[in-house]
């Protein structure tokens, strides 16, 4: 579906990621994670065609990306970045509606169609009371959720999310993760940077473990992650339980 063969890719004349293979596992939500500076937002730039490799490529179904158009890849694949430029003088709705961008006419209106699938996304992420008040009126944890229904109204096969749960608190990282779930119990396939290993490992399907711009291990949370993996990879020591809730592998630092 999308995968990345012996890329490289970095930023000028620094290299952040070498040589670096990867293929994205259809229908799974996929976490990629690693110390700070590994080249976790990197990778996720560069196979959503924001980043081009300097030397290897990127296909999605087959076809190379940087040979798509962009309208081509936006209907395929949206991503949801770390930092968020929330617009200003705009209202909910109106933020919601930039998702459907990509399949609109040269005409720039709303379908039906369009309207439907905003009306939907809005639902979903419980924003639809608040479609007429102004984006800078809402607090963190709403601004997120809104973005999330923009994600959503954009109704692509793969979402790529860029570390969603910074800045939120407790209770809306676990929402978050939650509506993260639902989108993939529809069938899209998720990619999603986090920094909480306990959350990778609770929710996502498959781990990606980066460390220096290189995979270092890869594979399902019970296969790879372990105690000697949080010390090799993060500097950290640590022992890993069964999560009490889940039963997914929980790491406690000592």
């Amino acid at each position: 579906m999308l995968k990345a063969e012996r890329i490289t890719v970095g930023y000028d004349r620094t290299t952040i990621l070498s040589d670096l293979s990867l293929r994205l596992l259809k229908g799974k939500i996929t976490a990629l994670i690693g110390p700070n500076g590994c080249g976790k937002s990197t990778l996720l730039k560069a196979l959503s065609r924001i980043l081009a490799p300097t030397s290897g490529r990127i296909l999605l179904n087959g076809e190379t990306v940087h040979g798509m158009s962009d309208k081509a890849v936006a209907q395929k694949i949206s991503l949801l970045p770390q930092t968020l430029v929330n617009p200003e003088g705009i209202t909910v709705q109106q933020l919601v509606e930039y998702g459907r961008t990509p399949y609109l006419s040269h005409w720039g209106r709303l379908t039906e169609e369009d309207r439907a699938q905003v009306a939907m996304a809005m639902g979903e992420t419980g924003v639809l009371d608040l479609a007429q008040r102004p984006l800078e009126a809402l607090s963190g944890g709403q601004r997120q959720r809104v973005w999330i229904a923009m994600i959503l109204a954009q109704n692509t096969d793969i979402v790529m999310l860029d570390e969603p749960t910074t800045y939120l608190d407790l209770s809306h990282q676990v929402e978050l993760m939650n509506m993260m779930r639902a989108m993939n119990d529809k069938g899209k396939t998720v990619v999603v940077v986090l920094h909480d290993l306990n959350q990778a490992c609770r929710y996502c399907d498959h781990l990606v473990v980066l460390k220096e711009g290189v995979i270092v291990a890869e594979g399902d949370p019970e296969s790879v992650f372990d105690a000697e993996l949080l010390s090799d990879v993060f500097n950290l020591k640590a022992t890993v339980i069964p999560d009490p809730i889940a039963g997914t592998p929980m790491c406690i630092p000592y």
